[in-house]
Order: C-alpha cells, then structure tokens, then sequence
C-alpha cells in the first residue's frame, strides 16, 4: 500500500499506519508532553514518556473506533481488508458496501458508538477510582478526545460517519444508494469548505473560529467529498443498466469445430483489436476453453486446414464471469475490488455472450452522455 506500513494484524485484519501518522505521532508527544512537564515539574524527562504513552493511547482510541466499523461489517459477510492510521484519524477499508440501508447505517454508526463507550469508560475512571496526578490527566484526554472523536465524526457529511449515516438515511427514502451518496457529498463539500473558510479567517485575524487545523481538515473532507460525488455521478449512470449492455462488439469468440486456417482468415487477419486469446464455444454456443493466437505458430501453416480451434484450446477454469442480467453498478466493483482485467459474460442458459472489460464500461458511459447532449 503506497506510503504505508503494515505493523502486523488484530483480529485476521491487516493494520497499517501512514508515514504521515508518524508527524501527528510526534507532535502529540511534543505537545503534550510539554504540558505535563509544565503541569507537572516533578516529572522532569518522564514527561515526555508519558506524553508518548498518551500519544498511542489516543491511536488505540482510533483504531478502537475503526474496529467497531469492522467489526459490524463482519457481521454482515463483508470482508475487512486493512485498517490504516493516518494523519486525520483512521480508515477502515471494506471490500464492498453493505447490501441494505439499514446494514450500511449499523457499520457507520458502530465507530462513534465505540467512542461514546470509551468517553464513558474512561471518565468513569477518572470519576470513582480517585486517581490523580499525571495518570489522571492522561485519562481525562482519552475520555475528551473520545467524545470529541464521536462528535466530529457524527458530522453529517462524507467521507465522516455521520455522512455515512446520511447516506443510509437518504437510500432508505429513495431506494437508491447513488442519492444518498450524491446527498452526503455534497453535505461533506460544504462542511469542507466550511472548514476552509474558518481556517483562513483565523489566519487573516477575521474571527477567533478555527485554526491551522480547521483550513488542513476543510481541504482533506472537500477532497474526498468531492470523490464520492464524481462516484454518485458514475453510479447514476450505471444504474439500469446491465453486464449485457457493455459487452464488447466484436467479442474475442470463436467456434472450436473451425479449421486454424478459417480461424485466422475469419477472426485475426485484419483484425485491429489484435486478441492476444479468443474465447471458444462449442456448437450450443456454451464456453468451453480458450485459444491463445500465440499457438498457431507451434503448427505449419500447411496444416492449418486439417487442424480445429479446438486442438490447440486450453481450459479457462481461471476466468471470471458473471450473468448477463447482472447490475453493471456490481459489475464495476467486481472489476475494481478484483482488479480484473475483464468478465465473461454469459446468458442465463450458459451461452456465451462476450467479454467486457473497463473500457467498454467507460464507452458505454461516453455514448450515453453523447446521447443525452444531442
């Protein structure tokens, strides 16, 4: 994963941190245990031990938080891939959605119920054990940093949990997750430039609202706001639409019962798509194998007419394919969450229908809005 670190794994989950959690990591340290030691002069140089010790409990805190989403998402069948530490907070990566409103509801607000518990655990704590000094401080950071953290995250924009939980909110009214996702970014680019606004009044000395911090947050929820709204833009165009509808013209197919030299008259010679593998169907149009033009070289020309397709096809048993009626929305997050490079699309009696791939997704798209400005 570009710029992070895997750090080992909880629960079967992979954790990672950010290079840039290392800068936070140390300024929490810095800055907290600068005001230990000032709070606190008996501590000399431990201060700044327990300043680290208070700076990974914080990161504990979060990743708390992100293993409630995880854990939610288990529950539901869906497999967690990593949980990353970075320089705003944590995220907790899913390989797909929640299949219902209220399943993608229970997975975004499961993080912020994690910190409302701890908030209580740890100012219980500080309430009826009666403990003081440092410990004492560093317990009521924790029980503050909870809350804020449920508090923050509970903002109803995405990419937080609260614009998750809009997002739920606005698929269960409608029936279509795109609007609630196109809801909830736009939300998050206004909390996000919000954010933005605040920060550089601050600086300018406008208003006594906002800092560093609140410019640094606008920009990082704007940026990826805008992201989940450009994907709400893509769904809405997928939505209707089926595997069928991208598949290839011209698919890579080719009837195993025809001679090599039939095949490379009819299938390869002027053709411009230049398949590297054609697909091979048997006479009731079911896929049976593969044939990689590549293997036509391993026979003499001469014998191209005496020898069929089907003498030199391989099985395809590592191919991936899907139904033709299938939502070309689950079809792309199949490609994306597989990082395959195309399906086999096939009818629901078995034949085959063709292949698709990205880029006959993205022409698709492209003929749509075409035919929509015309």
């Amino acid at each position: 994963m570009n710029g992070n670190l895997r750090v080992g794994s909880l629960f079967g989950i992979p954790f990672y941190v950010n290079l840039s959690w290392f800068l936070v990591l140390g300024l929490v340290v810095w800055n907290y245990g600068s005001e230990l030691g000032y709070a606190f002069p008996q501590l000399g140089g431990a201060a700044w031990i327990f300043g680290l010790v208070a700076a990974l409990l914080l990161f504990a805190s979060v990743l708390a938080h992100e293993l409630g989403h995880s854990f939610v998402a288990i529950r539901q069948g869906i497999p967690v891939n990593s949980i990353t530490l970075f320089l705003f907070g944590g995220l907790a990566s899913l390989e797909e959605e929640s299949k219902t409103p209220a399943e993608a509801f229970w997975v975004a607000i499961a993080g912020p119920l994690v910190s409302v518990v701890l908030f209580g655990v740890f100012t219980a704590i500080n309430v009826f054990t009666g403990i003081s000094g440092p410990l004492a401080a560093i317990i009521n950071l924790l029980a503050y940093i909870n809350l804020i953290l449920a508090v923050f995250n509970l903002l109803p924009g995405l990419p937080l949990d609260g614009g998750n939980v809009l997002k739920a909110i606005v698929w269960k009214v409608t029936g279509k997750s795109y609007k609630g996702v196109a809801f909830a970014s736009r939300a998050g680019q206004f909390l996000g430039w919000t954010g933005i606004t605040l920060g550089f009044l601050n600086l300018l000395g406008v208003t006594p609202f906002g800092s560093i911090w609140t410019l640094l947050i606008g920009f990082f929820l704007l940026q990826n706001a805008t992201r989940y709204a450009q994907s709400a833009t893509i769904q809405e165009q997928l939505n209707g639409l089926t595997a069928a509808d991208a598949v290839i013209p011209n698919s890579p197919i080719v009837s195993a019962n025809i001679s090599l030299r039939e095949f490379a008259n009819n299938h390869i010679i002027g053709n411009s798509a230049n398949w590297r593998k054609y697909l091979v169907t048997d006479e009731n149009g079911q896929l049976i194998g593969e044939v990689a033009v590549e293997a036509l070289k391993t026979i003499p020309t001469n014998d191209w007419w005496d020898i069929q397709v089907q003498e030199l096809m391989q099985p395809v048993e590592a191919l991936e394919t899907v139904d033709s009626d299938e939502p070309l929305l689950e079809v792309v997050n199949l490609l994306e969450r597989k990082q395959l490079p195309n399906l086999v699309v096939l009818q629901e009696s078995g034949m085959l229908l063709g292949l698709l791939e990205k880029a006959s997704v993205i022409k698709l798209l492209q003929k749509q809005a075409e035919a929509k400005a015309a």
